[in-house]
């Protein structure tokens, strides 16, 4: 029933999922790259606190890329952690939860607030592609010296927009332009920097 989706199609289910594409989200291959970045979160949030060179180096492990002078409070939490980009200078605060089915970049600068979400992850509306274990993904993109407020939700396909700030507990489900403050659910913008 799930070949359906699929006919024709030669990718590989992680390059569908990088795509955009339905993909199945139980897949062994996905698993194993899942559990690898799980369990190296989990490694990082262990070793944090007792030697911070070795969670340097845990770290750079996990992530697509991570910039000079970045801290990231654990936990941690990742599907995969390869498809994370972080800049320079970027705090983030602990219970960082970054679904990264599609791409995530965060700029430099960024200060990142506890208990924030970033979810790439989308799901079929429909019952039966639901019921297949089908999933597709939207990347997310936030700006240089971008403040995400503690408990904020960034859903998929959204981009803030550089020096912008979006308010605690804010869920925000369409782009915020660059220089403006975004509050709420949905978010919207009340003002410009």
């Amino acid at each position: 029933m799930v070949e359906q989706y699929f006919a024709g199609d030669s990718r590989t289910m992680q390059e569908r999922m990088q795509a955009g594409d339905l993909y199945i989200a139980d897949d062994p291959n996905l698993a194993a790259d899942n559990a690898r970045g799980m369990e190296l979160a989990d490694r990082y949030g262990r070793t944090w606190a007792g030697d911070r060179d070795e969670a340097k180096r845990i770290l750079a492990d996990l992530l697509g890329a991570v910039g000079e002078g970045t801290d990231i409070r654990p936990p941690l939490f990742v599907d995969y952690g390869k498809y994370i980009r972080i800049g320079a200078r970027t705090f983030i605060n602990f219970n960082f939860t970054a679904l990264d089915v599609a791409p995530i970049t965060i700029g430099d600068d960024v200060q990142i607030g506890p208990n924030v979400q970033l979810l790439t992850p989308t799901h079929p509306v429909e019952p039966g592609p639901r019921r297949d274990k089908l999933e597709a993904a939207q990347p997310i993109t936030i700006g240089n010296n971008v403040w995400i407020g503690g408990g904020a939700i960034i859903l998929p396909g959204v981009a803030v927009g550089e020096n912008s700030v979006i308010g605690a507990g804010a869920v925000v489900t369409k782009d915020v332009p660059a220089n403006v403050v975004a509050v709420g659910n949905p978010a919207r913008v009340i003002r410009s920097i």
